[in-house]
């Protein structure tokens, strides 16, 4: 069998049935579509950010609440579609093809902003992968608590450790880490976007429910009252920082339009495309959700509409939820989790090439297995377990997860990009918007990133690291 060369592909060299197998880069052809992408989105977007939307409309109140949520879903689709338009370097179906968000960065700008780029991305995927280890092992422990509500009354504290659930939850991805990369992981993406809208409507259904038995619609104009001006001034940035974190995905994008087929259309109309269902459906479900638990509980709304009981029957049914997010959980740690499992297994390929512990691979069904990935996923999962088991504050890690990144990778980078990639004339209107949308993205992003800086230590100050 003749060996096939990246771009050497031609009927003189006999080998064009084997290039049916492989896309213009060499690479094995991509087979995605709107449908995958979409999933993919769905998966990394609509996670456990949007149990915290009632408590943060419950910080901005009935006028500033919705609005802040429109402008973020606005602000990401938009600029999401600037970042579509970068995953090749000129011609959109033709240019040399960006396989990762820093591989982007480092083709169409350079210098210092890749590095900007690298930091702050591959901390927002491990912080995230902490924060989903927080989110799920709260639900899971809420299983326990609701049948303990259940059997003996509202008032009995049910108290238990989320130590063990953490564990459990680290296995779990332990064996799903060896799913080698974003192209076997569309069936689990597939299934954790079905959780992902199934414990959202049961949220939403409870949140309506309860809003017809008050009798109306719980709520101020304001938000939250009845704290110090300072503390509405740190829970009011905190709560952008939680938006910001449900609706942000930039991170992943540039890797899940990768796994597109190649075109025509080109991955950029096929990934806007999927970026708009996905915004318009995460965004209809978060207004929801959000609006009708705030409409719920009002200024009391729990920092998680689920797992902080602000429901406690039918218990089966916040059980069913909790369970839905738990799984989803799983599928959503991997979406985020390979980006950084492919850069380092590539830096290993490249450095070691002839070294069978990091290549020498072993197939069972989805699952790939080296020496090298099983020891070097494995240690991540169990680090970034230990990490959560120390910092269990699920609010708090969301909004200053959101908040520190949001500028950096939702808005700069991608505006940059754009300007570069379709030389936008300096000084015309279309630059000066860019440029006035970077510096609005920038004083938010800080304002939030205090907001939840501050949140921590006072989280902090009430616990002790890994009593659970």
């Amino acid at each position: 069998m003749v060996k096939i060369e990246p771009f050497e592909v031609s009927l003189e060299a006999g080998n064009q049935a084997e290039a049916t197998a492989l896309d213009d880069d060499g690479r094995p052809r991509r087979t995605g579509t709107v449908c995958t992408a979409t999933a993919h989105i769905v998966t990394a977007v609509i996670g456990s950010g949007v149990l915290s939307l009632p408590w943060a409309t419950a910080q901005l109140g009935w006028v500033a609440g919705p609005i802040v949520m429109a402008v973020f879903g606005g602000v990401t689709y938009y600029t999401s579609t600037l970042q579509a338009e970068c995953y090749r370097t000129g011609d959109a179906e033709t240019g040399q093809r960006n396989y990762t968000y820093i591989k982007a960065v480092r083709s169409i700008l350079g210098g210092a902003r890749v590095k900007l780029c690298g930091v702050i991305q591959y901390a927002n995927l491990i912080g995230t992968s902490i924060g989903y280890t927080i989110a799920a092992s709260i639900s899971m422990q809420a299983i326990r608590r609701a049948g303990c509500f259940h059997a003996h009354g509202h008032n009995v504290p049910c108290h238990s450790s989320s130590t063990p659930y953490m564990i459990i939850f680290g296995a779990a991805e332990i064996i799903f880490s060896q799913i080698p990369d974003f192209h076997e992981i569309w069936w689990l993406s597939i299934v954790a976007a079905v959780m992902s809208f199934t414990y959202s409507s049961i949220g939403l259904g409870l949140g309506i429910a309860k809003t017809v038995a008050n009798g109306g619609f719980h709520g101020t104009i304001a938000g939250a009252a009845g704290v110090t001006a300072m503390q509405k001034v740190w829970h009011t940035l905190q709560a952008l920082g939680n938006i910001a974190f449900a609706f942000a995905f930039s991170n992943v994008l540039t890797e899940i339009q990768d796994t597109i087929k190649a075109p025509p259309p080109s991955e950029a109309k096929v990934m806007q495309k999927a970026t708009a269902l996905s915004v318009v459906a995460t965004s209809a479900f978060y207004a929801l959700c959000g609006w009708m638990g705030y409409a719920a509980f009002g200024n009391s709304a729990p920092d998680n509409l689920l797992t902080g009981f602000g429901f406690y029957e039918p218990f089966w049914l916040v059980d069913l939820a909790n369970v839905a997010i738990a799984v989803h959980l799983v599928g959503a740690y991997q979406v985020y989790c390979q980006p950084i499992f492919a850069f380092v297994e590539r830096s290993a390929a490249r450095q070691w090439p002839d070294s069978g512990f990091v290549t020498k691979e072993l197939r069972v069904g989805p699952f790939a297995v080296t020496a090298f990935r099983l020891a070097w996923r494995t240690a991540f999962v169990c680090l970034s377990t230990v990490v959560a088991m120390a910092l269990p504050f699920f609010g708090v890690v969301v909004g200053f997860l959101g908040a520190i990144s949001f500028w950096p990778l939702t808005i700069l980078l991608p505006t940059e990009m754009y300007i570069a990639q379709r030389a936008v004339p300096r000084g015309s209107a279309r630059w000066i918007g860019l440029k006035v949308l970077g510096v609005v993205g920038l004083i938010v992003s800080v304002a939030a990133t205090a907001g939840s800086v501050a949140g921590f230590v006072g989280e902090f100050k009430k616990f002790r690291p890994f009593s659970g």
